[in-house]
């Protein structure tokens, strides 16, 4: 299935049905008066979030929906039925803009989430509803009202525990392949991933969601390449997983451009919790190792972990560290959402 994170579409609740102006006809009624029934509600147009969508590939062929129109009213009293309502169903992480794209109207982040984002249009009244001792025999009816459209931006950023981030080439697909089922492309060219991708992985018999971010580049915060759309689907993530290729010169270079790209994006971003790996271990020798190590931990002030995902060295314990630190982080959210109960009221 084709990846597609933002999708523009047009939405339009349904019109109300119009009242109808009709009068009781019958042998032996003199006086039957009005019998116009109002006319039915049009459809509502509603966004769902489901579980088990990780793309917006529906609204690729389908751009345009509009919610059923209210039925007329009828005589006899007869009112007409409700336009049919519409439910959009979007994946976790769907933020719905305007068409400016200035202004959020939703953030859809928990399955079962529901939100009705237009109101149908109010059905008219028929002849029936303005009988009155003035007026006996009204022959006159309301219109059904015109309901609301729009334009909107859909946009998803994938909700995953741990991203994987760096330049190019760095590895992320590969490594994001020997810890999880996903199935990346992989070569030794950058940019093999065009796509984000999302893979289950298993630790110590406990499971989270990775995500294989495309490789930003330098620039990226200000929309060079695709960076703009990658830097979203990192906002999401509980925690950086920063691969730095070991096999290149300058990596110190390397890992300070990522970051001046999250920073510049949003200093919330860059204030997230980072674990920090020289990747392609296999390709380098102890010295080498030692030495770039070293490099890094002096660049980032922070501990840097050795890893290699062609040959599996150092895989589980980079695992296990990135599992202890998202539990960490679930616990912290969980806290702080955590709300007092509200104290019984007594007199």
């Amino acid at each position: 299935m084709k990846f597609l994170d933002q999708a523009k579409i047009y939405l339009k609740a349904g019109n109300g049905g119009a009242g109808a102006v009709s009068f009781r006809r019958e042998k032996f009624i003199e006086f039957g008066g009005p019998d116009g029934g109002d006319g039915g509600n049009g459809g509502h147009v509603y966004v769902e979030c489901v579980d088990g969508l990780n793309t917006l590939i529906d609204f690729r062929y389908q751009q345009h929906f509009k919610a059923g129109t209210g039925i007329h009213g009828m005589g006899r009293n007869r009112t007409g039925a409700n336009g049919a309502d519409i439910v959009l169903k979007v994946p976790a992480g769907t933020q719905i803009w305007d068409a400016e794209d200035e202004t959020l109207l939703a953030d859809m982040t928990e399955p079962g989430q529901k939100l009705r984002l237009l109101k149908g249009g109010n059905g008219g009244w028929g002849n029936t509803r303005f009988k009155g001792p003035a007026n006996q025999a009204p022959r006159h009816a309301n219109p059904g009202q015109d309901a609301p459209e729009l334009w909107v931006w859909l946009r998803l950023k994938l909700i995953a525990d741990a991203g994987l981030i760096g330049l190019p080439n760095a590895g992320k697909s590969t490594f994001l392949a020997a810890v999880s089922r996903a199935r990346p492309k992989i070569a030794d060219y950058p940019f093999t991933t065009l796509h984000p991708q999302l893979g289950v992985v298993y630790c110590d018999g406990e499971e989270f969601v990775m995500a294989d971010i495309p490789g930003l580049i330098a620039g990226a915060h200000e929309g060079a390449g695709l960076g703009t759309r990658f830097l979203g689907h990192v906002e999401r993530c509980r925690i950086n997983l920063h691969l730095v290729d070991g096999t290149q010169e300058k990596i110190t270079r390397a890992y300070r451009t990522i970051r001046h790209e999250l920073r510049e994006y949003s200093p919330d971003l860059a204030d997230k919790p980072e674990l920090l790996v020289l990747n392609k271990c296999d390709a380098l020798t102890t010295e080498q190792i030692r030495r770039k190590k070293a490099a890094l931990e002096k660049a980032s002030g922070q501990t840097v972990m050795t890893v290699s995902g062609a040959t599996g060295q150092g895989v589980q314990e980079v695992l296990r560290a990135l599992h202890d630190a998202i539990k960490r982080a679930r616990e912290t959210a969980a806290a702080e959402n955590n709300t007092e109960p509200a104290a019984q009221w007594s007199p």
